[in-house]
């Protein structure tokens, strides 16, 4: 990613480009894109193919304004980091669900290591939908506050991690480095599959400063301090307003849970 490409992908999440790649300046970065690029499963629903390549990533969340899934956020995200000068490793996870364990590379996240300041290895997540707020330490096995919630890190089988929050289990990460190419297969899954839960619904959602906003189908969900308040959307024309007006997302007609192609969290 050049210097153009780094500076526009810094204002679409309104950072500054910072000093140094140090742990205080992740944490900034990964606030900013939880705030301002929404986890998204639109493209599935309007028949645009997700391609998985760093390029066409970025310039779908950084040029057309929009959001995506896991593998679109964090793959997007790890070339920005990158380029700041962080090292950047793919991983991949499976997602615990109510019917046990997802498939392998069902989930891509982050290992990001620091060399200055707070040095270490940080579990980076700003594709899976409502998570983290801040990265979490790799090497800790003790409880981690944030302000979503409490999470922890610990073994598991095969040399494998357990991301639980408050207690309940969220993933399993496999520690070996991955490529973007690796996750294409699962990827292609989530955007076909009757059995992906991608395929049966439309969500757009976004972390804001007091809470999250989420547009699922036609009903529009904010989370603040004081509560949880939900509106069904009357007609077609408020909902493209609520993509535009909510998420910054401008689409000529919507998506539809049977079109078919793309995918969220």
């Amino acid at each position: 990613m050049d210097d153009g490409a780094v500076d526009r992908y810094l204002d679409r999440i309104g950072a500054n480009r910072p000093m140094r790649a140090d742990a205080d300046a992740l944490a900034e970065l990964q606030l900013r894109h939880l705030r301002s690029v929404p986890f998204e499963n639109l493209s599935i629903h309007l028949g645009e193919p997700i391609v998985l390549q760093e390029a066409a990533l970025v310039d779908k969340l950084v040029e057309r304004r929009r959001g995506g899934f896991c593998y679109e956020l964090n793959g997007a995200f790890a070339a920005l980091l990158s380029a700041l000068g962080y090292r950047v490793t793919l991983l991949a996870a499976s997602v615990h669900t109510p019917d046990g364990l997802g498939p392998p590379f069902d989930h891509l996240a982050l290992r990001v290591d620091t060399g200055t300041g707070t040095t270490g290895s940080w579990l980076v997540d700003v594709g899976f939908g409502s998570f983290s707020h801040h990265p979490l330490r790799l090497d800790s096995r003790t409880d981690q506050p944030d302000p979503a919630a409490s999470f922890r890190i610990t073994p598991a089988a095969d040399g494998d991690l357990e991301v639980t929050r408050d207690g309940e289990p969220q993933y399993r990460l496999e520690p070996r480095p991955r490529r973007l190419a690796d996750f294409e297969p699962t990827c292609w899954w989530h955007q076909t599959s009757p059995a992906s839960h991608f395929t049966r619904s439309v969500v757009c959602s976004r972390l804001t400063d007091d809470g999250r906003v989420t547009l699922r189908d036609r009903s529009l969900v904010e989370t603040t301090r004081s509560g949880r308040h939900e509106r069904i959307l009357s007609d077609d024309a408020e909902v493209l307003d609520a993509y535009r007006a909510r998420f910054g997302i401008d689409l000529d007609r919507l998506p539809s849970p049977r079109s078919g192609s793309g995918g969220g969290r």
